[in-house]
């Protein structure tokens, strides 16, 4: 995210700063303000969690601070503040279809971040594909968490423990996927002959796991150009009295298909007997 904002910022001869910020502090617009103030700041770049966050957007809008958002939403929300929006429902419903379509019903889960708008719409990309394939849901194997590793893994040792396990894996992204590979070769299950995973994101973890994971590949650099581009865009506008573009862009993450699925084997695994799958790149 970061590489993108700053190639933009470098060839249209703005600087970047950089600010962690905690997105649950109460006095996070506050901050914000202060610091444009303070450090003569032209604009923000907002990443979820603050980027969806109504509370802070109005404050930021009223204190006429410039930005712009990158949030998960399935279409443009034309609610007159300017975003760059990512599609994670339709990614989520690719993978879940892809999951499908290799003869999987039972297909377990892993929640995100509850404070995170893609943890929704990646879910909600999961339980509709069931739906329009005439698949139960089963809230058995469906596990909150965060995107983190080690959540990862906690699910996907819940889920394996359960009677009648789940022959596939989603992970609401990469780390989480990561994760559930990790519980799946502890307890000795071969990955994609007994377990097929995906995850989302196309992150490292997708990679450099083994076998490499399917995923959804989100152009993060490429997206954090477009929202730095029109930020900036806006700003020279808005100084040369011109009207600002309203319009958003939108972006939808590509099906990446690797070695951590396959169509679904009814017969029992003979332990490290499987023919591995060559991943793709």
């Amino acid at each position: 995210l970061q590489r993108g904002v700053l190639s933009v910022c470098r060839s249209s001869g703005f600087g970047l700063q950089i600010h962690p910020c905690d997105s649950s502090s109460p006095t996070l617009a506050d901050e914000l303000r202060q610091l444009v103030h303070r450090s003569r700041l032209a604009g923000l770049v907002l990443a979820p969690p603050m980027s969806e966050q109504p509370a802070l957007i109005h404050a930021l809008s009223a204190a006429k601070v410039p930005f712009i958002r990158i949030i998960s939403a399935r279409e443009d929300p034309a609610d007159g503040s300017p975003c760059v929006y990512v599609d994670d429902r339709d990614a989520a419903y690719a993978i879940t279809e892809h999951l499908i379509q290799l003869g999987h019903q039972r297909i377990g889960f892993l929640w995100g971040g509850s404070g995170h708008r893609s943890s929704q719409e990646r879910y909600q990309g999961y339980e509709d594909a069931l739906k329009d394939y005439g698949i139960a849901l089963d809230r058995k194997l469906i596990v909150p968490g965060d995107y983190t590793f080690d959540d990862g893994f906690r699910g996907a040792r819940k889920l394996l423990a359960l009677k009648d396990r789940p022959t596939a894996i989603f992970g609401s992204n990469d780390e989480i996927a990561a994760g559930v590979l990790a519980a799946a070769h502890s307890d000795g299950i071969n990955v994609p002959y007994e377990l097929s995973i995906a995850g989302f994101e196309d992150s490292p973890f997708s990679k450099q796991s083994w076998p490499a994971l399917t995923t959804a590949r989100q152009a993060t650099e490429e997206i954090a150009r477009h929202a730095a581009q029109r930020l900036i865009g806006d700003l020279q506008r808005e100084a040369n009295g011109e009207p600002i573009d309203s319009r958003n862009e939108g972006f939808s993450p590509e099906l990446v298909v690797r070695g951590s699925t396959a169509t679904r084997h009814t017969a029992p695994a003979t332990r490290g007997a499987a023919k591995r799958r060559k991943p793709a790149s």
